[in-house]
C-alpha cells in the first residue's frame, strides 16, 4: 500500500511541475512563482492568502489561454494511450491503435457532421459532440474488424491494412465536407492534422467526463483482459466471453478515441507508441499498463504540444505533426521487427 501511495505521489508531483513548467513557458515567458501565484489564487482558501504581482494581461495568458490548453493536452494524451492499450490488447496488435486502425478518422466524421448538420441547427449542444464521434469511431471499427477478418478470426495483416484503407477513404471524406461547408482550409488542416490551438475550458469539460469514464472502464475491463492474453481458449475455459469481452473493449477504447478527436482533431501515433514502450517496461498486465499509459501518454503529448508552440514561435505547430515526426519512425521499426504482442 505504501508503495502504490509514493507511486501515485510521484506521479502527481511530475504533472503538477510539467504543468507549471508548461504554462509559465511561451512566446511571452512568465516567471514559474506568478505562474503558481495565479493558480494559486482562485483555490478556495488559499487565493486570500496570495497578494497579486501579475497585471491582467498576464492573469489572461495563464488561466485562460495556457492553462486549460496545458490540462486538455494532458487529457488527450492520456485519452489516446489508453485507448492504445485497448485496441492492441484485444485485437493482440502492437500496431493497433486508434489513428492507424482508422477509428480516429471515423470519430472525426461523426464529429464534423454534428458541426456542420446538428450542432448548428440547435438539436443538441456542443457538450454531445464526442457522442456524435463516438458513433462514427464505433461503426468504423466494426467495419475494420469484420473486413479484417480471416475464417472467422481477427487476422493482424489485414487489419491493419483495412483500416489504413478504410482511414483514409474517411478522412477524405471529412476534407469534403468541410471544404464545401466551412471555406476555411486553415481550420481544415488544424482539425486533420490534430491541434490544441484554440482550445479552452469549454473543450477541457467537453471531453473530461468521456475520457474519465473510460478510463475506468478500461481498469474494469483489465482483469479480463489479462486472463484473455493466455489465449481465448483459456480464456473461455475460466468463465470469460470471449466475444462479449473483445465487444466492451472496443466499445470502451472508441469512447475515449472519440472524445479526445472531437475537441482536438486527429492526433497520430499517441495509442501507438507509449502503450508498446511501456509494456516492455512494466509488462502487459493491464492495471499497471493502463494506469502508467495514461501519465506518460499525458506527459508525452503535453511534451510535443510545448514544442509545437515554442519550435518556431510565435507560429504555432499543429501538435498531431510533432507526433508524426516520432510516431512515423517507430511505426516503421516496428513492420520492420516484424513482432507481435505474443511472440
Amino acid at each position: 500500500m505504501r508503495t502504490q501511495l509514493r507511486r501515485f505521489g510521484g506521479v502527481f508531483l511530475i504533472l503538477v511541475i510539467s504543468i507549471i513548467i508548461a504554462t509559465a513557458v511561451g512566446s511571452v515567458s512568465i516567471p514559474f512563482r506568478r505562474v503558481v501565484g495565479m493558480v494559486g489564487s482562485k483555490l478556495p482558501g488559499v487565493g486570500s492568502l496570495i497578494t497579486p504581482t501579475w497585471t491582467k494581461a498576464q492573469e489572461v495568458i495563464i488561466l485562460q489561454i495556457r492553462l486549460p490548453r496545458v490540462l486538455l493536452a494532458l487529457l488527450i494524451g492520456g485519452g489516446l494511450s489508453v485507448s492504445g492499450v485497448l485496441f492492441q490488447g484485444t485485437l493482440r496488435n502492437p500496431l493497433a491503435d486508434p489513428y492507424i486502425i482508422g477509428v480516429s478518422s471515423g470519430a472525426s466524421l461523426g464529429a464534423t457532421l454534428g458541426l456542420l448538420f446538428f450542432i448548428p441547427q440547435g438539436l443538441v449542444g456542443i457538450g454531445t459532440l464526442p457522442l456524435f464521434a463516438f458513433v462514427g469511431a464505433l461503426g468504423t471499427t466494426a467495419i475494420v474488424a469484420r473486413l479484417g477478418q480471416q475464417r472467422g478470426q481477427l487476422e493482424s495483416t489485414s487489419l491493419i491494412l483495412a483500416g489504413v484503407a478504410v482511414g483514409s477513404f474517411l478522412t477524405a471524406i471529412v476534407s469534403l465536407l468541410m471544404v464545401l461547408r466551412i471555406q476555411n482550409l486553415q481550420d481544415v488542416y488544424l482539425w486533420l492534422l490534430g491541434s490544441l490551438s484554440g482550445r479552452g475550458w469549454k473543450h477541457l469539460l467537453v471531453a473530461l467526463p468521456y475520457v474519465l469514464f473510460g478510463v475506468m472502464a478500461a481498469l474494469w475491463l483489465a482483469r479480463d483482459l489479462n486472463v484473455y492474453l493466455l489465449g481465448e481458449e483459456t480464456a473461455h475455459s475460466l468463465g470469460i466471453d470471449v466475444q462479449k469481452l473483445q465487444r466492451r473493449v472496443l466499445v470502451t477504447g472508441s469512447l475515449v478515441a472519440a472524445a479526445c478527436v472531437a475537441v482536438s482533431g486527429v492526433i497520430g501515433f499517441v495509442g501507438l507508441m507509449i502503450p508498446h514502450a511501456l509494456r516492455l517496461i512494466v509488462g502487459a498486465e493491464h492495471n499497471r499498463l493502463i494506469f502508467h499509459s495514461f501519465w506518460v501518454g499525458a506527459l508525452f503529448l503535453l511534451l510535443a504540444d510545448t514544442v509545437a508552440r515554442m519550435a518556431f514561435s510565435p507560429l504555432e505547430l499543429p501538435v498531431g505533426i510533432i507526433t508524426a515526426f516520432v510516431g512515423g519512425p517507430f511505426f516503421i521499426f516496428l513492420m520492420k521487427r516484424g513482432s507481435g504482442i505474443h511472440d
